[in-house]
């Protein structure tokens, strides 16, 4: 689980919901994001957008 990515969505008093219509996503695949479901690298492309929703550096994604 991606707690850090969480906590991000939950300090903008966003839902799940709304960080993925924000970033152009299903609501679906970005739970999979949050949850850690989704397995492999995060396309750099899907990291910006949920970076730029949510104000921190994209590069976050792939920090150990």
């Amino acid at each position: 689980m991606r707690e850090w990515l969480k906590q991000a969505r939950e300090s903008h008093g966003l839902s799940q919901y709304k960080v993925a219509e924000l970033a152009k996503m299903s609501q679906s695949y970005y739970a999979a994001i949050e949850t850690g479901d989704r397995g492999g690298k995060l396309p750099v492309e899907t990291a910006r957008k949920i970076a730029e929703v949510l104000k921190f550096e994209w590069t976050r994604f792939y920090e150990d």
